[in-house]
């Protein structure tokens, strides 16, 4: 495929050469190829045999206008059924073949797919996901309408216990989780970033498909590639799909405490991607642990934490739809407030950026031109 002049590398900022650690599919005797799909959806999946299922029939359940459909699922080394319920799928249906994903990382399992794949059109949903009837339809519409690199539109939390139902609360609200259109809704129109993502392949293939060195934020960082390389990323709020919270507090918080730290890295990467809304975590955990400590010589410093907290109160109740709800947001908007700014004032894992910095090929210029 000629990639499109649109989609030309950006230089240095591209973050080099990422072909070094893109995974060869290995196919686990997989059905023939779908003939000229119009549509390849890919999905990364470790430890979700449970859901698994559901995920991949409400793809193969879309209609496609104008092709067939194609499904290839990376599977990473799983602590349950999930290799089974991938291999079932595909010997149930010839559109679905699985990959193997040795590695475990959600990056190299997608680039793993998107390779064993052929269509010009990528939906990336992950196995937890369930496409609503009419999501690839009304996104390739939104694609070929707009000319966009890639669309996407809301990620909608959907709980199932009162614990995740407020987690999804906190999720879809400014104040839990910033001003990204994809978390509150908006207009439709160029974003930084979507959940998820419908790709024009020609555009994802010029910038070097997903940078596996990052385990988490590697959506973000490629959406920036992408804008950098001349595409649109477009914000469609027809475009839902299901998302299912974490369910308990420990897990919320290692959650966003990843999502800060990885953010740390891909700054570092793209500087010129820094949003006011990445520094409002870390500002706020600095703030708060220097009014305590501060509040012990000089009591007005205890103003700060006081604040926050009423901050947090007065947004529980404003977003709850129960007492228990009020009560369980209490605990979850300094969680993920909490987790997000020590992740990334803590920094990336050691030796990340120094493994990037060398598999760039571009040394010490890794920042924006």
């Amino acid at each position: 495929m000629v990639a499109n002049p649109r989609y030309s590398d950006p230089g240095p900022d591209n973050s080099g050469d990422l072909s070094e650690g893109i995974v060869t599919p290995v196919g686990r005797d997989a059905p023939a190829a779908v003939q000229n799909p119009a549509v390849a959806v890919v999905f990364p999946v470790k430890n979700e045999g449970s859901s698994l299922d559901v995920a991949v029939k409400s793809v193969l359940a879309q209609k496609v206008v104008g092709g067939q459909l194609e499904v290839c699922i990376a599977v990473a080394p799983s602590d349950d059924d999930t290799q089974a319920v991938a291999d079932r799928l595909a010997v149930e249906d010839d559109r679905v073949r699985v990959v193997e994903n040795p590695t475990g990382i959600t990056p190299a399992g997608l680039n793993a797919a998107i390779q064993a794949t052929s269509a010009p059109v990528l939906v990336r949903v992950d196995g937890h996901a369930e496409l609503p009837p009419g999501y690839v339809t009304r996104a390739m519409a939104t694609l070929e309408r707009t000319g966009a690199a890639v669309v996407g539109g809301i990620q909608d939390p959907r709980g199932t216990t009162p614990f995740e139902e407020a987690v999804g609360r906190a999720m879809a609200s400014r104040f839990g989780a910033g001003d990204a259109r994809f978390h509150y809704g908006g207009p439709e129109g160029p974003v930084d970033t979507v959940y998820l993502g419908v790709f024009q392949r020609e555009a994802i293939e010029a910038v070097g498909l997903f940078n596996e060195s990052l385990a988490r934020n590697q959506d973000y960082e490629l959406n920036h590639r992408l804008r950098r390389a001349g595409g649109v990323v477009w914000f469609d709020p027809e475009l839902r799909v299901g998302y299912r919270p974490r369910s308990s507090l420990s897990a919320l918080a290692q959650q966003f405490a990843q999502y800060g730290r990885w953010k740390r890295v891909v700054l570092r990467l793209h500087p010129r991607s820094l949003r006011w809304r990445h520094l409002v975590a870390p500002t706020a955990v600095v703030g708060i642990v220097a009014g305590l400590l501060l509040g012990l010589i000089w009591p007005p410093a205890f103003l700060v934490p006081v604040v926050y907290a009423g901050a947090v109160a007065v947004a529980a109740i404003l977003a709850s739809r129960s007492l228990v709800m009020a009560w369980h947001l209490l605990a979850v908007y300094p969680t993920m407030h909490g987790a997000w700014g020590l992740g990334f004032l803590a920094g990336p894992p050691r030796g990340v950026i120094r493994h990037l910095k060398a598999r760039s090929k571009l040394g010490e210029n890794y920042e924006d031109s």
